[in-house]
Protein backbone atom coordinates (compact mmCIF):
# COMPACT_ATOMS: atom_id res chain seq x y z
CA UNK A 1 0.00 0.00 0.00
CA UNK A 2 0.85 3.41 -0.29
CA UNK A 3 2.68 4.52 2.92
CA UNK A 4 3.47 7.62 1.94
CA UNK A 5 3.50 11.09 0.03
CA UNK A 6 6.20 13.94 0.06
CA UNK A 7 5.52 16.66 -2.14
CA UNK A 8 7.58 19.23 -2.67
CA UNK A 9 7.48 22.82 -4.66
CA UNK A 10 4.49 22.10 -6.78
CA UNK A 11 1.52 24.66 -7.43
CA UNK A 12 0.64 26.02 -4.16
CA UNK A 13 2.46 23.27 -2.07
CA UNK A 14 5.59 24.89 -0.09
CA UNK A 15 6.43 21.17 1.03
CA UNK A 16 3.64 18.57 2.52
CA UNK A 17 4.35 15.20 3.67
CA UNK A 18 1.36 12.41 4.72
CA UNK A 19 1.47 9.50 5.84
CA UNK A 20 -1.62 7.33 5.09
CA UNK A 21 -3.38 4.51 6.30
CA UNK A 22 -4.68 0.91 5.03
CA UNK A 23 -8.34 1.14 4.58
CA UNK A 24 -10.39 3.95 3.52
CA UNK A 25 -8.48 7.26 3.25
CA UNK A 26 -10.74 10.39 2.74
CA UNK A 27 -9.05 13.80 1.75
CA UNK A 28 -11.73 17.18 2.15
CA UNK A 29 -11.20 20.71 1.66
CA UNK A 30 -12.78 23.81 0.93
CA UNK A 31 -12.79 24.41 -3.41
CA UNK A 32 -9.68 25.76 -4.45
CA UNK A 33 -7.60 24.56 -1.43
CA UNK A 34 -5.61 22.37 -3.63
CA UNK A 35 -7.02 18.89 -3.22
CA UNK A 36 -6.24 18.15 -7.14
CA UNK A 37 -3.48 19.35 -6.70
CA UNK A 38 -2.46 16.58 -4.27
CA UNK A 39 -3.62 13.58 -6.23
CA UNK A 40 -2.08 15.75 -8.93
CA UNK A 41 1.11 15.20 -7.68
CA UNK A 42 0.68 11.43 -7.22
CA UNK A 43 0.17 11.15 -11.17
CA UNK A 44 3.40 12.61 -12.02
CA UNK A 45 5.06 11.04 -9.83
CA UNK A 46 3.89 7.63 -11.67
CA UNK A 47 4.93 9.00 -14.98
CA UNK A 48 2.09 11.81 -15.03
CA UNK A 49 2.86 14.73 -18.32
CA UNK A 50 4.55 17.43 -16.71
CA UNK A 51 5.23 21.17 -17.89
CA UNK A 52 7.53 24.13 -16.00
CA UNK A 53 3.96 26.00 -14.87
CA UNK A 54 3.15 23.35 -12.80
CA UNK A 55 6.67 24.20 -10.50
CA UNK A 56 5.43 26.41 -7.50
CA UNK A 57 6.49 30.00 -8.53
CA UNK A 58 10.21 30.90 -7.61
CA UNK A 59 11.51 27.57 -7.17
CA UNK A 60 13.72 25.32 -9.20
CA UNK A 61 12.71 22.42 -8.98
CA UNK A 62 9.97 20.20 -7.34
CA UNK A 63 9.84 16.89 -6.34
CA UNK A 64 6.87 14.07 -5.38
CA UNK A 65 8.35 10.85 -3.48
CA UNK A 66 5.99 8.14 -3.09
CA UNK A 67 6.71 5.01 -0.41
CA UNK A 68 4.85 2.00 -0.75
CA UNK A 69 5.33 -1.07 1.65
CA UNK A 70 3.21 -4.21 2.84
CA UNK A 71 3.48 -5.56 -0.51
CA UNK A 72 1.38 -8.48 -0.67
CA UNK A 73 3.84 -11.85 -2.50
CA UNK A 74 2.12 -11.23 -5.70
CA UNK A 75 3.09 -7.63 -5.76
CA UNK A 76 7.03 -9.12 -4.66
CA UNK A 77 7.00 -11.20 -7.59
CA UNK A 78 5.66 -8.60 -9.99
CA UNK A 79 8.67 -6.58 -9.38
CA UNK A 80 11.33 -9.02 -9.15
CA UNK A 81 10.37 -9.80 -12.25
CA UNK A 82 11.36 -6.27 -13.24
CA UNK A 83 14.59 -6.49 -11.08
CA UNK A 84 12.98 -4.37 -8.73
CA UNK A 85 14.11 -5.26 -4.69
CA UNK A 86 12.20 -3.55 -2.15
CA UNK A 87 14.79 -2.16 0.50
CA UNK A 88 13.27 -2.93 4.46
CA UNK A 89 10.44 -4.09 2.86
CA UNK A 90 9.85 -0.61 0.79
CA UNK A 91 9.63 0.78 -2.66
CA UNK A 92 10.46 4.55 -3.12
CA UNK A 93 9.50 5.85 -6.14
CA UNK A 94 10.16 9.67 -6.58
CA UNK A 95 10.18 12.08 -9.34
CA UNK A 96 12.20 15.27 -9.79
CA UNK A 97 10.72 17.95 -12.20
CA UNK A 98 12.88 20.73 -13.12
CA UNK A 99 12.10 23.37 -15.85
CA UNK A 100 12.14 20.84 -19.31
CA UNK A 101 13.43 18.16 -17.73
CA UNK A 102 12.56 15.28 -15.30
CA UNK A 103 14.08 12.82 -13.39
CA UNK A 104 12.96 9.55 -12.14
CA UNK A 105 13.99 6.84 -9.88
CA UNK A 106 13.08 3.61 -8.04
CA UNK A 107 14.74 2.99 -4.56
CA UNK A 108 17.60 5.88 -5.84
CA UNK A 109 18.26 3.93 -8.75
CA UNK A 110 16.95 6.66 -12.23
CA UNK A 111 15.02 5.05 -14.46
CA UNK A 112 13.25 6.16 -17.83
CA UNK A 113 9.29 7.25 -17.62
CA UNK A 114 8.00 3.82 -19.39
CA UNK A 115 9.95 1.84 -17.11
CA UNK A 116 8.34 3.73 -14.16
CA UNK A 117 4.68 3.16 -15.78
CA UNK A 118 5.18 0.06 -15.45
CA UNK A 119 6.52 -0.62 -12.19
CA UNK A 120 4.03 1.73 -10.87
CA UNK A 121 0.88 -0.12 -12.68
CA UNK A 122 1.72 -2.72 -10.25
CA UNK A 123 1.05 -0.81 -7.22
CA UNK A 124 -1.48 1.79 -7.61
CA UNK A 125 -4.30 2.18 -9.56
CA UNK A 126 -5.74 5.79 -10.45
CA UNK A 127 -9.23 6.17 -11.14
CA UNK A 128 -10.24 10.30 -12.14
CA UNK A 129 -12.51 11.88 -14.41
CA UNK A 130 -10.40 10.31 -17.44
CA UNK A 131 -10.28 6.86 -16.33
CA UNK A 132 -13.99 7.08 -16.27
CA UNK A 133 -14.38 7.74 -19.89
CA UNK A 134 -11.74 4.58 -20.87
CA UNK A 135 -15.32 2.85 -20.03
CA UNK A 136 -16.55 4.48 -23.29
CA UNK A 137 -14.12 2.81 -25.29
CA UNK A 138 -15.25 -1.30 -26.04
CA UNK A 139 -12.31 -2.04 -25.92
CA UNK A 140 -11.41 -2.16 -22.17
CA UNK A 141 -15.23 -3.87 -21.59
CA UNK A 142 -13.33 -7.11 -22.71
CA UNK A 143 -10.40 -6.90 -20.25
CA UNK A 144 -12.82 -6.15 -17.26
CA UNK A 145 -14.57 -9.53 -18.31
CA UNK A 146 -11.54 -11.67 -18.61
CA UNK A 147 -10.66 -10.06 -14.66
CA UNK A 148 -13.75 -11.42 -13.97
CA UNK A 149 -12.80 -14.63 -14.93
CA UNK A 150 -9.80 -16.20 -13.73
CA UNK A 151 -10.33 -19.20 -15.85
CA UNK A 152 -10.55 -16.79 -19.00
CA UNK A 153 -7.31 -15.27 -18.16
CA UNK A 154 -5.85 -19.22 -17.88
CA UNK A 155 -7.41 -20.30 -21.60
CA UNK A 156 -6.94 -16.60 -23.07
CA UNK A 157 -2.72 -17.13 -22.67
CA UNK A 158 -3.26 -20.23 -24.64
CA UNK A 159 -5.20 -18.51 -27.39
CA UNK A 160 -2.52 -16.26 -27.44
CA UNK A 161 0.27 -18.72 -27.80
CA UNK A 162 -2.08 -20.60 -30.38
CA UNK A 163 -2.19 -17.04 -32.47
CA UNK A 164 0.89 -16.65 -32.39
CA UNK A 165 1.83 -20.20 -34.01
CA UNK A 166 -0.89 -19.50 -36.34
CA UNK A 167 0.33 -16.26 -37.76
CA UNK A 168 3.88 -17.58 -37.83
CA UNK A 169 2.68 -20.13 -40.43
CA UNK A 170 0.47 -18.16 -41.93
CA UNK A 171 3.04 -15.89 -42.97
CA UNK A 172 5.13 -18.69 -43.76
CA UNK A 173 3.09 -19.82 -46.32
CA UNK A 174 2.40 -16.27 -48.08
CA UNK A 175 6.73 -15.75 -47.85
CA UNK A 176 6.19 -19.51 -49.76
CA UNK A 177 4.36 -17.80 -52.53
CA UNK A 178 7.27 -17.33 -55.26
CA UNK A 179 7.31 -18.25 -58.91
CA UNK A 180 9.40 -20.85 -60.57
CA UNK A 181 12.48 -18.82 -61.94
CA UNK A 182 12.74 -16.91 -58.32
CA UNK A 183 13.41 -20.42 -56.75
CA UNK A 184 15.59 -21.70 -59.64
CA UNK A 185 17.74 -18.55 -59.25
CA UNK A 186 17.52 -18.89 -55.04
CA UNK A 187 18.98 -22.76 -55.84
CA UNK A 188 21.41 -21.52 -57.85
CA UNK A 189 22.67 -19.25 -55.29
CA UNK A 190 22.07 -21.79 -52.15
CA UNK A 191 24.28 -24.54 -54.44
CA UNK A 192 27.02 -21.89 -54.50
CA UNK A 193 27.30 -21.28 -50.99
CA UNK A 194 27.41 -24.42 -50.01
CA UNK A 195 30.23 -25.55 -51.96
CA UNK A 196 32.00 -22.60 -51.23
CA UNK A 197 31.53 -23.94 -47.73
CA UNK A 198 31.86 -28.12 -48.08
CA UNK A 199 34.73 -27.73 -50.69
CA UNK A 200 37.11 -25.82 -48.18
CA UNK A 201 36.86 -28.47 -45.62
CA UNK A 202 37.31 -25.95 -42.55
CA UNK A 203 36.46 -27.42 -39.43
CA UNK A 204 36.92 -25.31 -35.67
CA UNK A 205 39.74 -27.49 -34.92
CA UNK A 206 41.72 -26.49 -37.59
CA UNK A 207 40.79 -22.57 -37.85
CA UNK A 208 42.10 -22.83 -34.40
CA UNK A 209 45.31 -24.22 -35.13
CA UNK A 210 45.89 -22.24 -38.20
CA UNK A 211 45.56 -19.11 -35.88
CA UNK A 212 48.03 -20.12 -33.37
CA UNK A 213 50.52 -21.21 -36.01
CA UNK A 214 50.31 -18.09 -37.71
CA UNK A 215 50.78 -16.10 -34.93
CA UNK A 216 53.81 -18.34 -33.80
CA UNK A 217 55.25 -17.62 -37.27
CA UNK A 218 54.91 -14.18 -37.17
CA UNK A 219 56.36 -14.00 -33.75
CA UNK A 220 58.74 -16.41 -34.72
CA UNK A 221 61.82 -14.25 -35.27
CA UNK A 222 61.33 -12.76 -31.86
CA UNK A 223 60.92 -15.37 -29.52
CA UNK A 224 63.80 -17.38 -31.38
CA UNK A 225 66.03 -14.41 -30.70
CA UNK A 226 65.23 -15.19 -26.86
CA UNK A 227 65.42 -18.59 -26.97
CA UNK A 228 68.72 -18.32 -28.41
CA UNK A 229 70.22 -16.35 -25.84
CA UNK A 230 68.25 -18.42 -23.31
CA UNK A 231 69.91 -21.93 -24.67
CA UNK A 232 73.56 -20.16 -24.78
CA UNK A 233 73.26 -19.60 -21.30
CA UNK A 234 72.32 -23.27 -20.34
CA UNK A 235 74.29 -25.73 -23.44
CA UNK A 236 75.80 -23.13 -25.29
CA UNK A 237 79.33 -23.75 -27.07
CA UNK A 238 82.53 -23.16 -25.28
CA UNK A 239 83.06 -22.53 -21.46
CA UNK A 240 80.99 -20.83 -19.31
CA UNK A 241 77.42 -21.86 -19.58
CA UNK A 242 75.24 -23.49 -17.26
CA UNK A 243 75.87 -27.14 -17.89
CA UNK A 244 79.55 -26.84 -18.44
CA UNK A 245 79.21 -25.54 -14.71
CA UNK A 246 77.26 -27.94 -13.51
CA UNK A 247 79.23 -30.69 -14.77
CA UNK A 248 82.33 -29.49 -12.84
CA UNK A 249 80.29 -29.30 -9.69
CA UNK A 250 79.40 -32.52 -10.02
CA UNK A 251 82.60 -34.16 -10.20
CA UNK A 252 84.23 -31.66 -7.26
CA UNK A 253 81.48 -33.00 -5.16
CA UNK A 254 82.33 -36.91 -6.31
CA UNK A 255 84.80 -37.56 -3.53
CA UNK A 256 83.66 -35.68 -0.97
CA UNK A 257 80.56 -37.90 -1.08
CA UNK A 258 82.19 -40.95 -0.45
CA UNK A 259 83.73 -39.64 2.74
CA UNK A 260 80.58 -37.62 4.35
CA UNK A 261 76.84 -39.04 4.61
CA UNK A 262 75.48 -34.95 4.27
CA UNK A 263 77.90 -34.58 1.11
CA UNK A 264 76.91 -37.68 -0.22
CA UNK A 265 73.10 -36.25 0.48
CA UNK A 266 73.82 -32.74 -1.36
CA UNK A 267 75.88 -34.77 -4.27
CA UNK A 268 72.32 -36.80 -4.57
CA UNK A 269 70.65 -33.20 -5.41
CA UNK A 270 72.90 -32.10 -7.85
CA UNK A 271 73.06 -34.65 -9.79
CA UNK A 272 69.01 -34.56 -10.29
CA UNK A 273 69.87 -30.98 -10.89
CA UNK A 274 72.10 -32.15 -13.77
CA UNK A 275 69.48 -34.54 -15.11
CA UNK A 276 66.58 -32.16 -15.00
CA UNK A 277 68.97 -29.03 -16.80
CA UNK A 278 69.72 -31.77 -19.70
CA UNK A 279 66.48 -32.92 -20.35
CA UNK A 280 65.86 -29.03 -20.59
CA UNK A 281 68.02 -28.24 -22.65
CA UNK A 282 66.90 -31.38 -25.17
CA UNK A 283 63.38 -29.82 -25.03
CA UNK A 284 64.23 -26.25 -25.45
CA UNK A 285 66.51 -27.21 -28.82
CA UNK A 286 63.06 -29.05 -29.72
CA UNK A 287 61.40 -25.92 -29.27
CA UNK A 288 63.60 -24.03 -30.93
CA UNK A 289 64.02 -26.20 -34.16
CA UNK A 290 59.90 -26.09 -34.15
CA UNK A 291 59.90 -22.65 -34.80
CA UNK A 292 61.84 -22.35 -37.67
CA UNK A 293 59.91 -23.07 -40.97
CA UNK A 294 60.56 -21.53 -44.79
CA UNK A 295 59.16 -19.05 -46.38
CA UNK A 296 57.03 -21.54 -48.42
CA UNK A 297 55.18 -23.21 -45.27
CA UNK A 298 54.27 -19.26 -43.95
CA UNK A 299 52.50 -18.89 -47.51
CA UNK A 300 50.62 -22.34 -47.59
CA UNK A 301 49.39 -21.09 -43.55
CA UNK A 302 48.62 -17.33 -44.42
CA UNK A 303 46.94 -18.79 -47.60
CA UNK A 304 44.69 -20.84 -45.27
CA UNK A 305 44.08 -18.44 -42.83
CA UNK A 306 42.95 -15.71 -45.72
CA UNK A 307 40.43 -18.35 -46.80
CA UNK A 308 38.82 -18.98 -43.72
CA UNK A 309 38.48 -15.06 -42.76
CA UNK A 310 36.54 -15.20 -46.22
CA UNK A 311 34.40 -17.40 -45.19
CA UNK A 312 33.86 -15.32 -41.67
CA UNK A 313 33.33 -12.11 -43.60
CA UNK A 314 29.82 -14.12 -45.36
CA UNK A 315 29.17 -16.86 -43.26
CA UNK A 316 29.67 -16.33 -39.76
CA UNK A 317 32.01 -14.95 -37.50
CA UNK A 318 33.24 -18.10 -35.93
CA UNK A 319 33.14 -22.22 -38.17
CA UNK A 320 30.96 -22.94 -35.98
CA UNK A 321 28.37 -20.53 -37.26
CA UNK A 322 29.89 -20.86 -40.87
CA UNK A 323 28.87 -24.91 -40.27
CA UNK A 324 25.42 -23.72 -39.17
CA UNK A 325 24.89 -21.37 -41.77
CA UNK A 326 25.74 -23.95 -44.34
CA UNK A 327 23.44 -26.79 -42.66
CA UNK A 328 20.25 -24.35 -42.66
CA UNK A 329 21.01 -23.22 -46.70
CA UNK A 330 21.21 -27.31 -47.29
CA UNK A 331 17.80 -27.85 -45.88
CA UNK A 332 16.51 -24.74 -47.79
CA UNK A 333 17.76 -25.98 -50.67
CA UNK A 334 16.23 -29.32 -50.29
CA UNK A 335 12.75 -27.63 -49.65
CA UNK A 336 13.57 -26.36 -53.01
CA UNK A 337 14.43 -29.25 -55.27
CA UNK A 338 11.08 -30.51 -54.13
CA UNK A 339 9.17 -27.69 -53.36
CA UNK A 340 5.43 -29.64 -53.94
CA UNK A 341 5.94 -31.15 -50.97
CA UNK A 342 7.02 -29.04 -48.59
CA UNK A 343 4.03 -26.43 -49.67
CA UNK A 344 1.59 -29.15 -48.84
CA UNK A 345 2.99 -30.34 -45.83
CA UNK A 346 2.85 -26.43 -45.02
CA UNK A 347 -1.01 -25.87 -46.15
CA UNK A 348 -1.56 -29.03 -43.76
CA UNK A 349 0.65 -27.47 -40.88
CA UNK A 350 -1.18 -24.14 -41.29
CA UNK A 351 -4.80 -25.86 -41.41
CA UNK A 352 -3.85 -27.75 -38.04
CA UNK A 353 -2.76 -24.47 -36.18
CA UNK A 354 -6.09 -22.87 -37.39
CA UNK A 355 -8.31 -25.68 -36.13
CA UNK A 356 -6.46 -25.33 -32.87
CA UNK A 357 -6.55 -21.63 -32.56
CA UNK A 358 -10.36 -21.77 -33.52
CA UNK A 359 -11.12 -24.38 -31.14
CA UNK A 360 -9.65 -22.60 -28.05
CA UNK A 361 -11.62 -19.16 -29.01
CA UNK A 362 -14.35 -21.22 -29.20
CA UNK A 363 -13.58 -22.60 -25.99
CA UNK A 364 -12.66 -19.66 -24.37
CA UNK A 365 -16.10 -17.43 -26.24
CA UNK A 366 -18.29 -19.87 -23.98
CA UNK A 367 -16.67 -19.48 -21.20
CA UNK A 368 -17.07 -15.65 -21.52
CA UNK A 369 -20.53 -15.87 -22.19
CA UNK A 370 -20.68 -17.95 -19.24
CA UNK A 371 -19.26 -15.54 -16.62
CA UNK A 372 -20.50 -13.10 -18.98
CA UNK A 373 -24.01 -13.73 -17.15
CA UNK A 374 -22.75 -13.70 -13.57
CA UNK A 375 -20.85 -10.06 -13.98
CA UNK A 376 -24.09 -8.58 -15.26
CA UNK A 377 -25.96 -10.06 -12.41
CA UNK A 378 -23.46 -8.21 -10.25
CA UNK A 379 -22.80 -5.27 -11.90
CA UNK A 380 -26.76 -4.56 -11.82
CA UNK A 381 -27.31 -5.10 -8.49
CA UNK A 382 -24.69 -2.60 -7.70
CA UNK A 383 -25.81 -0.16 -9.84
CA UNK A 384 -29.16 -0.58 -8.38
CA UNK A 385 -27.55 -0.13 -5.28
CA UNK A 386 -26.03 3.13 -6.57
CA UNK A 387 -29.29 4.54 -6.98
CA UNK A 388 -29.75 2.90 -10.95
CA UNK A 389 -33.13 1.90 -9.88
CA UNK A 390 -34.62 0.68 -13.15
CA UNK A 391 -30.81 0.12 -14.38
CA UNK A 392 -30.97 -2.70 -17.34
CA UNK A 393 -27.26 -4.07 -17.98
CA UNK A 394 -25.93 -6.33 -20.15
CA UNK A 395 -22.39 -7.67 -21.98
CA UNK A 396 -22.79 -7.90 -25.94
CA UNK A 397 -21.24 -10.52 -27.47
CA UNK A 398 -20.19 -10.02 -31.38
CA UNK A 399 -17.72 -11.94 -33.70
CA UNK A 400 -14.40 -10.59 -34.90
CA UNK A 401 -13.79 -10.02 -38.33
CA UNK A 402 -11.13 -12.53 -37.84
CA UNK A 403 -9.27 -14.32 -35.27
CA UNK A 404 -7.25 -12.05 -32.85
CA UNK A 405 -4.52 -12.61 -29.49
CA UNK A 406 -7.63 -12.42 -27.33
CA UNK A 407 -9.64 -15.13 -29.49
CA UNK A 408 -12.67 -13.75 -31.29
CA UNK A 409 -14.94 -12.12 -28.94
CA UNK A 410 -16.12 -8.46 -29.73
CA UNK A 411 -17.69 -7.53 -26.26
CA UNK A 412 -19.57 -4.12 -25.48
CA UNK A 413 -21.50 -3.24 -22.21
CA UNK A 414 -24.90 -2.12 -22.94
CA UNK A 415 -27.31 -0.20 -20.49
CA UNK A 416 -30.60 1.31 -20.05
CA UNK A 417 -30.87 3.75 -17.17
CA UNK A 418 -35.14 4.09 -18.21
CA UNK A 419 -37.86 1.98 -18.04
CA UNK A 420 -39.10 0.80 -21.07
CA UNK A 421 -35.52 1.50 -22.81
CA UNK A 422 -33.60 -1.06 -24.84
CA UNK A 423 -30.19 -1.15 -23.52
CA UNK A 424 -27.91 0.92 -25.63
CA UNK A 425 -23.92 1.58 -25.54
CA UNK A 426 -22.15 3.58 -22.72
CA UNK A 427 -21.20 5.92 -24.90
CA UNK A 428 -24.61 6.66 -25.75
CA UNK A 429 -26.08 7.28 -22.77
CA UNK A 430 -23.87 7.40 -19.79
CA UNK A 431 -22.70 10.97 -18.49
CA UNK A 432 -19.91 11.83 -17.02
CA UNK A 433 -21.06 11.52 -13.05
CA UNK A 434 -22.96 8.22 -14.00
CA UNK A 435 -19.59 6.95 -15.58
CA UNK A 436 -18.31 7.67 -12.29
CA UNK A 437 -21.03 5.57 -10.39
CA UNK A 438 -20.81 2.64 -12.99
CA UNK A 439 -17.10 2.47 -12.24
CA UNK A 440 -17.43 2.29 -8.64
CA UNK A 441 -19.47 -0.46 -8.94
CA UNK A 442 -18.10 -2.18 -11.35
CA UNK A 443 -15.01 -1.97 -8.97
CA UNK A 444 -17.33 -2.96 -6.11
CA UNK A 445 -17.84 -6.21 -7.62
CA UNK A 446 -14.39 -7.13 -8.91
CA UNK A 447 -12.88 -5.49 -5.44
CA UNK A 448 -11.93 -9.80 -4.52
CA UNK A 449 -10.43 -9.95 -8.06
CA UNK A 450 -8.19 -7.28 -8.39
CA UNK A 451 -4.74 -7.36 -7.65
CA UNK A 452 -3.67 -4.10 -7.20
CA UNK A 453 -3.21 -3.23 -3.84
CA UNK A 454 -4.49 0.62 -3.45
CA UNK A 455 -6.87 2.08 -5.72
CA UNK A 456 -7.13 6.40 -5.87
CA UNK A 457 -10.68 7.41 -6.55
CA UNK A 458 -11.09 11.35 -7.48
CA UNK A 459 -14.32 12.81 -8.81
CA UNK A 460 -16.31 9.42 -7.50
CA UNK A 461 -19.14 11.98 -6.09
CA UNK A 462 -19.73 14.28 -9.27
CA UNK A 463 -23.53 14.89 -9.46
CA UNK A 464 -24.88 13.25 -7.01
CA UNK A 465 -26.09 13.54 -3.54
CA UNK A 466 -28.93 12.08 -0.81
CA UNK A 467 -28.90 8.79 -1.10
CA UNK A 468 -27.14 8.18 -3.72
CA UNK A 469 -24.34 9.56 -1.83
CA UNK A 470 -25.15 7.45 0.90
CA UNK A 471 -25.06 3.89 -1.77
CA UNK A 472 -21.87 5.43 -3.15
CA UNK A 473 -20.40 5.82 0.65
CA UNK A 474 -21.68 1.99 1.33
CA UNK A 475 -19.41 0.83 -2.10
CA UNK A 476 -15.95 2.93 -1.53
CA UNK A 477 -16.24 0.67 2.35
CA UNK A 478 -16.79 -2.29 0.77
CA UNK A 479 -13.79 -1.90 -1.36
CA UNK A 480 -11.98 -0.50 1.36
CA UNK A 481 -12.00 -3.58 3.31
CA UNK A 482 -10.19 -5.05 0.55
CA UNK A 483 -7.73 -2.09 -0.62
CA UNK A 484 -6.48 0.54 0.43
CA UNK A 485 -8.10 3.64 -0.87
CA UNK A 486 -7.57 6.98 -1.13
CA UNK A 487 -10.45 9.45 -2.20
CA UNK A 488 -11.17 13.04 -2.46
CA UNK A 489 -14.58 13.95 -1.68
CA UNK A 490 -16.96 16.84 -1.06
CA UNK A 491 -19.98 14.45 0.22
CA UNK A 492 -20.22 14.03 4.28
CA UNK A 493 -21.63 10.49 3.63
CA UNK A 494 -18.61 9.58 1.79
CA UNK A 495 -16.65 11.49 4.47
CA UNK A 496 -18.24 9.68 7.37
CA UNK A 497 -16.91 6.60 5.83
CA UNK A 498 -13.41 7.29 6.50
CA UNK A 499 -10.60 5.21 8.20
CA UNK A 500 -8.32 7.81 8.10
CA UNK A 501 -9.49 11.11 7.41
CA UNK A 502 -7.45 14.05 6.01
CA UNK A 503 -7.86 17.60 5.62
CA UNK A 504 -6.72 19.94 2.75
CA UNK A 505 -5.82 23.48 3.86
CA UNK A 506 -5.22 26.86 1.82
CA UNK A 507 -3.62 29.47 3.85
CA UNK A 508 -1.79 32.90 3.59
CA UNK A 509 1.19 33.31 5.12
CA UNK A 510 3.86 36.51 4.69
CA UNK A 511 1.41 37.10 1.88
CA UNK A 512 2.66 33.79 0.31
CA UNK A 513 -0.30 31.13 -0.55
CA UNK A 514 0.11 27.58 0.57
CA UNK A 515 -1.42 24.30 0.65
CA UNK A 516 -1.21 22.08 3.73
CA UNK A 517 -2.41 18.15 4.72
CA UNK A 518 -2.77 16.95 8.20
CA UNK A 519 -4.38 14.16 9.42
CA UNK A 520 -7.52 14.70 11.57
CA UNK A 521 -8.30 13.00 15.05
CA UNK A 522 -11.73 12.18 15.91
CA UNK A 523 -13.05 15.68 16.98
CA UNK A 524 -11.48 17.13 14.27
CA UNK A 525 -13.24 14.99 11.87
CA UNK A 526 -16.66 15.23 13.25
CA UNK A 527 -16.02 18.86 12.48
CA UNK A 528 -14.80 19.06 9.56
CA UNK A 529 -17.59 16.63 8.21
CA UNK A 530 -19.86 19.36 10.21
CA UNK A 531 -18.04 22.21 7.69
CA UNK A 532 -19.30 19.68 4.66
CA UNK A 533 -22.53 19.51 6.20
CA UNK A 534 -23.37 23.41 6.83
CA UNK A 535 -21.29 25.31 4.97
CA UNK A 536 -19.63 28.93 6.51
CA UNK A 537 -21.91 28.04 10.26
CA UNK A 538 -21.52 25.40 12.03
CA UNK A 539 -24.35 25.07 15.02
CA UNK A 540 -24.26 22.90 17.58
CA UNK A 541 -27.29 20.90 15.48
CA UNK A 542 -24.74 20.37 12.61
CA UNK A 543 -22.41 18.85 14.94
CA UNK A 544 -24.72 16.51 16.45
CA UNK A 545 -25.54 15.48 12.48
CA UNK A 546 -21.93 14.87 11.90
CA UNK A 547 -21.52 12.78 15.42
CA UNK A 548 -24.22 10.42 14.13
CA UNK A 549 -23.30 10.21 10.71
CA UNK A 550 -19.84 8.96 12.21
CA UNK A 551 -22.01 6.42 14.21
CA UNK A 552 -24.35 5.34 11.61
CA UNK A 553 -20.84 4.49 9.07
CA UNK A 554 -19.09 2.79 11.72
CA UNK A 555 -22.16 0.41 11.84
CA UNK A 556 -22.35 0.12 8.39
CA UNK A 557 -18.61 -1.05 8.03
CA UNK A 558 -19.24 -3.91 10.73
Amino acid sequence: MLQNLHVKNLALIDEAEVDFSSGLNILTGETGAGKSIVLGSVSLALGGRYSADMLRKGADYGLVELTFGALSERTLEKLKAMDIFPEDGQVMISRRLMEGRSVSRINGETVTISRLKEAAAELIDIHGQHEHQSLLFKKNHLSILDAFSKKASQIKQEVKNAFKEYKENQKELGDADTDESERMKEAAFLEFEISEIRDAGVTPEEAQETEDTYRRMISGKRISENLEEAYAYISGEGEGNASDAVGRAVRAMAEAADHDSRAEELYGQLLDIESLLGDFSRELRDYMDSLSFSPEAFYEVESRLNEINHLKSKYGNTVEEILEYCEEKEERLQILKDYDTYLEQLRAKTGESETKLRGLCETLSQLRKKEAKQLEKQIKKGLQDLNFLDVQFEIQFKETRGYTENGTDDVEFMISMNPGEAPRPLSEVASGGELSRIMLAIKSVMADKDEIETLIFDEIDVGISGRTAQKVSEKMGLIGKKHQVICITHLAQIAAMADAHYAIEKKVEKNVTKTTIFHLDEEEEIREIARILGGAKITDTVLENAKEMKILAAGLKR
